[in-house]
């Protein structure tokens, strides 16, 4: 199943594919497993699951020890006796039992967020795709309209040269010679400026997925389109990411305005602590003890009775905030929906259009045909054809663009929809980065030394690749 999803059929042939091209498959694996804007979502991820053993951390027992080494270098002529030096060790012990809820809704607030933030790394996943396939159909779009503007200006050489050879012999007039050098002029140019948006698109290209592109080959067709744009609404309501991170930052904000409530209630608390004190054998009283020791356990409460309108400042502000983040939730809803209505109306567009565009370049191709054969039974001039071919590299240009642009608009309808990512497209090339197992690893750390090696960067550079040119393979 997961090949069949995006399985390499032949479609969409703007240029020949050899044996040894590269395909979107291999590109989307290439940045989904080297692109630094998605690793860097990754590691924010991570520091956000930290923030459950953080949240955590205020409900588990505190150890502190201290040492105090004292050295007497006066004694007062009253007390002559006095120890010269004294050691003091000491223990103490502390837990919470009770702080009104504040520790426990902080650490469900950082749950939250943690689901939050894998529905945020979702959604930078799913964006880095997005810009893979425009990467992708750029160039394989930018090598056809080179292709057609170089064909384009060769067919314009061999009108320019038939004119002069008329010319010479007196069949056309010196204007047509000029008429047919000015639009090859024209055509090389645009032939020249096709070559740089290919070298922008190819430059583009290595910059998201992390090499150069090599004889790209057609698309596959897109998985898992919608028939309808409210089967699209219905499907994105459920799925986006971005609207799922709202609603999770919507709930850890509600958890958030209870920890500030907590600040009204009592805490209690319990601790112990062992402490020893030693001259270390400089007491000079005769028969006088040398080192003493205590030990302690108790239960401590606080109740807080007036401060300054603090707790209540603090409630209201949270308050404030999960109103802000409900109505951004519903903001965020409404970006979904209108962006998934738009990508759909986008889709549908460009597939009228390719149909539209096929006819006329079927009717501009017919048309230059009928105008040649007119021109040589003196029906038609020199301008007529060189119109007429320009009108066929239009309705050319313009079929494998909207090509392109049905694809990514396609893709992006699939983005908006939430199902743009690796586990809808089936990649190939090793496990899937899943979030939780990072969180599950940390979630219950508790022990004070324990870390993680030093980061190193996971992203390819591309500081080696070669700078682009223009060229393309027919």
């Amino acid at each position: 199943m997961r090949a069949s999803r995006l399985a390499l059929l032949a479609g969409m042939a703007f240029v020949a594919s050899p044996a040894l091209a590269d395909d979107l498959r291999e590109a989307l694996t290439m940045a989904y497993n080297g692109n630094p804007q998605l690793q860097a979502a990754r590691a924010q991820q991570r520091a956000v699951d930290e923030g459950v053993p953080i949240a955590r951390s205020a409900s588990l027992p505190s150890v502190d020890g201290s040492a105090t080494y004292t050295e007497f270098l006066h004694n007062s002529d009253s007390s002559p006796l006095a120890p010269d030096r004294n050691l003091s060790l000491g223990v103490d012990v502390g837990m919470p039992v009770y702080a009104g809820g504040a520790i426990k809704n902080s650490i469900r607030a950082a749950r939250v967020r943690v689901a939050a933030g894998q529905a945020d790394l979702r959604a930078a996943e799913s964006g880095v795709f997005s810009q893979v396939v425009a990467a992708y159909m750029d160039v394989i779009t930018a090598q056809a309209v080179v292709n057609l503007n170089r064909t384009n200006s060769r067919a314009l050489g061999v009108n320019l040269q038939a004119t002069r050879d008329r010319f010479e012999i007196g069949d056309l007039t010196r204007t047509d010679v000029a008429q047919s050098q000015s639009r090859l002029a024209l055509a090389e140019g645009q032939a020249r400026s096709a070559e740089a948006q290919l070298i922008s698109a190819r430059e583009r290209y290595i910059q998201v997925v992390g090499k150069e592109p090599v004889d790209l080959q057609p698309p596959p067709p897109l998985p898992g389109l919608p028939a309808s744009v409210d089967a699209a609404v219905a499907t994105a309501l459920v799925s986006n990411p971005d609207l799922i991170a709202a609603k999770e930052r919507s709930r850890a904000a509600g958890f958030d305005t209870r920890v500030a409530g907590a600040g009204r209630l009592p805490t209690v608390s319990v601790f112990t602590g062992v402490d020893r004190s030693d001259s270390l054998g400089s007491n000079k009283l005769p028969g006088a003890v040398q080192s003493s020791s205590s030990a302690a356990i108790g239960v401590r409460a606080s109740i807080p009775l007036f401060q300054g309108g603090l707790p209540a400042a603090q409630r209201r502000q949270a308050q404030a905030r999960e109103g802000a983040t409900l109505e951004q939730e519903i903001g965020i809803e409404r970006e979904v929906i209108a962006a998934t209505r738009s990508a759909f109306a986008q889709w549908q567009a460009s597939q009228a259009l390719i149909t539209s565009s096929q006819s006329a370049v079927d009717a501009a191709s017919l048309s230059l045909e009928g105008v040649r054969a007119e021109n040589t039974v003196g029906n038609r001039t020199i301008l007529d054809i060189l119109n007429a071919e320009q009108e066929l590299l239009n309705a050319q240009v313009q079929l494998v663009t909207a090509r392109r642009n049905a694809y990514v608009a396609g893709f992006n309808l699939l983005s908006a929809m939430g199902k743009a990512e690796a586990r809808d497209l089936g990649l190939d090339g090793g496990p899937l980065y899943d979030p939780q197992v990072n969180y599950d690893r940390v979630k219950n750390i508790i022990w004070d030394w324990q870390s993680d090696p030093a980061p190193k960067p996971q992203s390819t550079r591309t500081v080696d690749t070669k700078a682009q040119d223009g060229s393309v393979t027919k």
